[in-house]
């Protein structure tokens, strides 16, 4: 059928050791996943029911690619993250079943506006102004979990021109891989192509036009990112 006005390109992230490509349905992010980090935040760590938000496909920016600094902030942070990449869906997924959902696993960024975040958060408001903005998420190519598994367990790091910025271990998140699936999949029908980051470790901050960032999860593997 014609369209009325140019169709948006497709959005896909490359996959490791494979010629095809991996087409991008949804991003959903779980919020504060790792207890020190919801302590930096001003949070509770006791384990509560997760909460989701969601970036745009078109978010994503691939692994060497730079990450333009956004406009109307003074304070952007970087959130070093496990991505997980669904290659099938449903509804009501059992935990038991869920990683048998999961076509594989990436390393990915989610650059937030932490100024603008603050403001939502004072005013009860959604924080798609500090979250969705355009090359808000910088990802790694997916790696098939049949060829590096299901990680859960594996140092999460992340350096800012070669200083640790960020530091932890997949095994200290709080909802593990399984149990967001299940949970998400029980708010909405997930499909094929569907991301889901999972939360960062603490030690979150600032970037600024210049700094060169490496984020690197054992056993899934590493992305750059240069901030202009």
């Amino acid at each position: 059928m014609k369209t009325v006005v140019r169709a948006p390109d497709p959005v896909n992230l490359p996959v490791r050791d494979e010629e095809g490509v991996f087409p991008v349905h949804r991003i959903y992010c779980v919020g504060r996943n790792y207890a020190a980090h919801v302590v930096e935040m001003g949070g509770d760590p006791d384990r509560e029911t997760p909460f989701f938000f969601q970036k745009n496909p078109d978010c994503l920016v691939t692994n060497g690619a730079d990450f333009p600094y956004p406009p109307r902030t003074g304070d952007v942070h970087h959130e070093i993250e496990m991505v997980v990449a669904l290659g099938s869906g449903g509804r009501d997924i059992p935990v038991e079943k869920a990683l048998e959902c999961v076509y594989g696993y990436a390393v990915g960024l989610d650059m937030t506006r932490r100024d603008l975040q603050a403001e939502c958060k004072k005013a009860g408001r959604p924080w798609e102004i500090a979250k969705a903005f355009e090359h808000s998420a910088p990802c790694s190519a997916i790696f098939r979990a049949s060829a590096i598994g299901h990680p859960g367990k594996g140092a999460v790091v992340l350096t800012v021109n070669g200083e640790t910025r960020q530091e932890g271990d997949l095994g200290q998140m709080i909802w593990k891989v399984p149990e967001m699936i299940a949970y998400l999949s029980g708010l909405f029908e997930l499909r094929p192509g569907d991301l889901i980051m999972t939360g960062t470790p603490s030690g979150v901050g600032p970037v600024v036009r210049g700094d060169r960032l490496h984020a690197r999860i054992a056993g899934v593997g590493e992305l750059d990112v240069k901030v202009v």
